[in-house]
Parts: C-alpha cells; sequence; structure tokens
C-alpha cells in the first residue's frame, strides 16, 4: 500500500468516525436507552466478576497459606477447597453480624411497641389538664360541631376510592413479584458466574493474553497489561484497607461504648463495622441505627453517643484511615463522591464499592498522561530557547 492509498484509508475511516459521532448526536436519546438496555442485560455478569473478585481475595490468601501442604491425592482439588472455604468464610461473617443484630432489633420494636401505648396515653392526659385549665379552648372544640359533617359521603368516597385502587394494588403486586423473581434470578446467574470465574481464572487469563497479543501491537498490549495491573492493585487494596478500617471502626466503638457503660456496645460496634463498608455514608446509617436502639432504653445516652460518634469519626478519618487505606485509593473527595453516586444508581451497593477504584485508576492514567504531555512541552519549550541562545 502506498502513501496515496494509505492517506485515502485514514480519510474514508475519518470520515465514517465523524458520521457515526453525527449519527450518535442526533439519535442521542435512543443511543442512551440502547446503552443501557445493554447494560442491563449485562448487569448479572458485571456483578458476577465482582462477586468472584471479593471472594478471589480470601480464595488466593487461603490456596498460597493454607492450602499449600496439601496431600497429592487432594492437589487437584485445591481450587475447589479455596472456593468452599472462601464462600464459607464471608458466610460466617454475614451469619455473624445478623446474629449480633436482629434478635437486638426484635427487641428494641417490642420495646417500642410497650412505650407507645403508654406515650400517647400521658399525651391525651396532657391534653385534658390543658383542656381543663383553658375553657376558650374547650369551647372552640364545641363550636366545631362535629356532628354537622356529611359521614355518610365520606364514606362512599372512601368506598369508590378503594373499589377503584384494587386493580392498581393487584397490578402493584404483580409487578412487585415480577421484580423480585427477577431479582432471583439475576442473583442466581451472577453467583454462578462468579464461581465458574474463580474455577478457572488461570485459563481466562491466558485467553485474554493470547487474545491481546494476537490483535494488539507490542506498545498497546504493554499499554492494556499495565492499566489491567493498576485495575487490579487499586481493588485489591481499596478493598482490603476498607475491611480492615471497618474492623478497626467496630472495636473502637465496642471499647468506647464499654468504658461509658452504654448499652448494645458489641452490637452497635458489628453494625457499624458492618455498614462502614460502604463508603462515605455506612458508618452514618449505622449511627443511626445505634442511636434509635439507645434512645428507646436511654434517651440521654443517645445524646451522648451521636458525640462520641462524631469525635471517633473525626479521629479514624484523619488518623487511622490515611494508615490503613493509605492512598491506594489516590482520589479526591469530590470525585470519590461521584463515584458513589454513579455506583450506587446503576449497581447498587456493589456499584459504590467497584467505582471507586475505577475512578482511581482513570484519574491515575489522566494525571500520568496529563504529567507526561507537560513535561514534553516544558522540554521542547527549553531546547528551543537553547537553540534560539546558541544562534
Amino acid at each position: 500500500m502506498n502513501q496515496k492509498q494509505r492517506s485515502n484509508k485514514e480519510i474514508m475511516l475519518l470520515i465514517l468516525f465523524t458520521a457515526i459521532v453525527c449519527l450518535g448526536v442526533l439519535n442521542a436519546e435512543a443511543l442512551l436507552a440502547v446503552i443501557k438496555s445493554f447494560i442491563v442485560m449485562l448487569k448479572p455478569f458485571i456483578v458476577g466478576a465482582a462477586i468472584a473478585f471479593v471472594l478471589n481475595l480470601p480464595m488466593k490468601y487461603i490456596e498460597e497459606n493454607w492450602l499449600k501442604a496439601l496431600p497429592e491425592k487432594l492437589r487437584g482439588s485445591k481450587r475447589s477447597i479455596g472456593i468452599i472455604l472462601s464462600l464459607l468464610f464471608f458466610a460466617l461473617v454475614i451469619s455473624f453480624v445478623v446474629i449480633s443484630v436482629i434478635p437486638q432489633t426484635g427487641r428494641t420494636l417490642n420495646q417500642l411497641a410497650q412505650k407507645i401505648p403508654v406515650f400517647f396515653t400521658n399525651v391525651v392526659k396532657q391534653a385534658e389538664i390543658v383542656l381543663a385549665d383553658n375553657p376558650e379552648a374547650l369551647a372552640f372544640l364545641q363550636s366545631l360541631e362535629l356532628q354537622s359533617f356529611n359521614w355518610n359521603g365520606i364514606i362512599e368516597k372512601v368506598a369508590d376510592f378503594l373499589r377503584s385502587g384494587v386493580g392498581s394494588l393487584v397490578s402493584s403486586t404483580v409487578t412487585m413479584a415480577g421484580s423480585v423473581f427477577g431479582a432471583i434470578v439475576n442473583g442466581i446467574i451472577s453467583f454462578i458466574f462468579s464461581i465458574y470465574v474463580l474455577s478457572q481464572k488461570e485459563k481466562l487469563k491466558d485467553q485474554a493474553e493470547r487474545i491481546i497479543r494476537a490483535y494488539c501491537k507490542e506498545k498497546t498490549r504493554e499499554r492494556i497489561l499495565y492499566v489491567s495491573q493498576l485495575l487490579y492493585r487499586n481493588f485489591s487494596k481499596f478493598l482490603t484497607g476498607q475491611c480492615v478500617e471497618a474492623v478497626i471502626l467496630g472495636a473502637l466503638f465496642v471499647v468506647a461504648m464499654t468504658i461509658f457503660r452504654m448499652p448494645y456496645a458489641f452490637m452497635i460496634g458489628v453494625l457499624i463495622a458492618f455498614t462502614a463498608l460502604i463508603p462515605l455514608v455506612g458508618a452514618f446509617i449505622g449511627c443511626f441505627v445505634g442511636a434509635f436502639f439507645i434512645l428507646v432504653d436511654t434517651p440521654i445516652k443517645a445524646l451522648w453517643f451521636v458525640i462520641m460518634f462524631l469525635i471517633i469519626q473525626q479521629l479514624e478519618g484523619n488518623l487511622i484511615y490515611p494508615k490503613v487505606v493509605g492512598n491506594s485509593v489516590g482520589l479526591p473527595s469530590l470525585w470519590v463522591l461521584v463515584a458513589v453516586a454513579l455506583g450506587s444508581s446503576m449497581f447498587g451497593v456493589v456499584g459504590m464499592l467497584m467505582f471507586i477504584p475505577l475512578f482511581s485508576t482513570a484519574y491515575t492514567l489522566i494525571r500520568e498522561d496529563v504529567n507526561k504531555r507537560n513535561s514534553e512541552k516544558e522540554h521542547k519549550k527549553q531546547t528551543k530557547e537553547t537553540l534560539t541562545e546558541r544562534q
């Protein structure tokens, strides 16, 4: 292919690319709908890949440390044993949290149900006292003439509303049942896909490298491998650091609440540790639930608990978190907030955990490219100035 043919090919490709971009801009709404449908279709597999990545962290540790000295007969089952032990580990953690929190939640709701009638009884008594001391208020209530209301008309309207609402209620129930069934099916598909990925991760890695080697140039291949390694490192460090930081935060609350003799110390510490896995807002969710439990038992201690929470949060955010997680994320707070918002809207809690390392990787790559380009421009400028001086 000569230079003219190559130039004509590049021009044709540029025209084709421009035409595609113009069509995309003119039909932006339809294009976004197609992209959304495609993401929804791939959502179970994306979630499954995320589950596989999370399970891979304990599985890798188990295989490298616990299953190192397996007998010869069991070495072929090393991967299966590692997957089973990883699943058992997460099942034990979730069971521990549920057993620690759910019973106390039931007891608190039971106490609340017992205290609400007493509360309303006291309100009625106070209202009677106020009305007895204020004849004007009692006379105002008597002047309302509640008997003059058209109660039959009100009852007929309520009946009409109920009759018309039955159909919408049934359709809403069917829609909800379909959504729940779809979520269950997607969950099963995601779980099965994650098991397949874990069991064949070396084979999948080899296939990906062969495809990249076959279709990409050496420079492109090295760039893809570098980005992949950066993604893996960011995800691994972020998830590991987030888990360690959550455990430390929960332990701090257990110790502090025990010292100050606050109720439900262990349960609230476990709850805060679990919710702290959710970036930015997780610990505050645990604080709200914990304060509610303490409020039912001792209202004044709930206020002291909130104050203690704010103090521990400041200590943890300024001292512990930078030491434990370090600069593994390397993402400014503004972009962390954007990543959490986008991830939660698309994939829920899993998306919140996925998007922070993704944004961190993109931020690192853009920063490296910007620094590289600015350095090259500065070097060219200095070279040009040196040549000018010599002339």
